[in-house]
């Protein structure tokens, strides 16, 4: 009987390009690419893919010539959805554009076109929701910080949009579900984690003691706001949560 072929990496996408490579390489296929500490099912086999950057890199090289810098972001960005099996998704999408004679980025019939660009564009909207949904606590020190919780790992895609918005205050954008953030010290833009975060878990709030003097009054503000434009009569819960979904209200200013 022959077992099912597993690869395995590093959750990286230069990695999962490598998987590509390697694939390729040896001319043997996988049924699936999990991260190399998921568990895996009985009776299969596994292949450790180590990520290189000269493997990731000709395999670039070679989808560039075969599909559009758009499909190319696209394939990337789906990526960063996280969703299960979207590596093998991808895997089987660039599979299919370097063997075909033509671009298969239209093919919308196939399953994984298809698929794909699903994924795309709930990733490009989340992206929009989180430039939208973002709100800064200043701190003590001068500070800008703010917290949030999105499905998918799109706090990357946003750092030039908030470096260009904010260019002129320092701020960090965390992440609380992957536990990672965003600080940008006025000239770059870097990824930092806390072991301890200056903000409760559950409010994303700052402890009064370490807000700036008028934090309290600009969140008064934010709140006042939102009673003043709402006509009541004319509330409409389940539209609202279409254009704000509910589970970013826990870190919204103006809805605590």
């Amino acid at each position: 009987m022959n077992k099912a072929l597993y690869f395995l990496y590093d959750h990286t996408f230069d990695g999962l390009l490598t998987c590509v490579f390697e694939a390729f390489n040896r001319k043997e296929f996988p049924e699936n690419i999990v991260g190399e500490n998921n568990r895996l099912p009985l009776f299969v086999e596994s292949f450790r893919v180590f990520t290189d950057d000269s493997k990731a890199d000709r395999v670039l090289k070679a989808l560039r010539k075969k599909i559009s810098p758009a499909a190319l972001d696209m394939l990337f960005l789906s990526y960063l959805s996280e969703l299960e099996g979207i590596e093998i998704r991808i895997f089987h999408y660039i599979q299919k554009a370097l063997l075909a004679e033509k671009s298969i980025e239209t093919n919308f019939a196939d399953s994984d076109v298809l698929e794909l660009s699903k994924v795309y564009k709930k990733v490009t909207r989340e992206e929009e929701r989180i430039r939208q949904f973002v709100r800064f606590q200043k701190t003590a020190d001068g500070l800008f910080f703010a917290v949030m919780d999105p499905k998918y790992n799109v706090l990357p895609l946003t750092a030039r949009f908030f470096k260009t918005r904010y260019a002129d205050q320092q701020w960090v954008i965390y992440d609380m579900r992957r536990d990672y953030g965003l600080y940008y010290d006025l000239k770059t833009v870097e990824t930092v984690h806390f072991d301890q975060l200056p903000v409760a878990s559950a409010t994303g709030r700052i402890a009064a003691e370490k807000s700036d003097d008028c934090e309290t009054i600009f969140q008064d503000l934010w709140k006042n706001y939102l009673k003043a434009i709402t006509i009541r009569e004319r509330l409409n819960l389940k539209l609202q949560r279409q254009h704000m979904p509910k589970r970013f209200w826990k870190y919204l200013t103006e809805k605590q």
